[in-house]
């Protein structure tokens, strides 16, 4: 089998791995939390959307790669073989992907280690609240009553 094939292949394994994960933990979701007597919508709505725009957002890609790949075999001369678009598809997707969570992991883990006073995702925000929580609720009990 050559270099090509091994690739495919791999990548294509990846690739169904990744799906049946999201797809089984989707479902695995949607029991443990759905409410009973709604519709699937009204609960999931966000994630069905989201997959939605995935996909078609996937779709479009596919389309456009594959006329740039065809245009690109026709200036060489040779015929546009669907494996070999199949592996060159599989490799960019999984490539822009890989690079995207690693952006949010990173961002998400900094997050989580390090605080930046005033972002929405450090925990300085509830500390200072409850403290002066605290702080109003002293002076409410100082306060004689009326």
């Amino acid at each position: 089998m050559s270099a090509g094939t091994w690739q495919l292949a791999l990548s294509a394994s990846l690739l169904a791995a990744s799906l049946g994960f999201l797809l089984h933990a989707w479902v695995r979701s949607v029991r443990e939390h759905r409410t009973a007597g709604t519709p699937l919508h009204r609960d999931f709505g966000l994630t069905m959307a989201l997959a939605a725009l995935f996909l078609a957002a996937w779709a479009g890609q596919a389309l456009a790669e594959y006329r740039a790949y065809a245009q690109e075999q026709a200036t060489h001369g040779e015929a546009a073989q669907p494996a070999d678009y199949l592996a060159e598809f599989l490799r960019s997707t999984l490539s822009n992907h890989q690079s995207e969570y690693l952006q949010l992991l990173a961002f998400v883990t900094l997050s989580g280690l390090w605080l930046h006073r005033g972002s929405a995702e450090s925990r300085d925000s509830d500390e200072r609240m409850e403290a002066k929580l605290d702080r109003v609720l002293e002076l409410l009990d100082r306060r004689p009553f009326l």
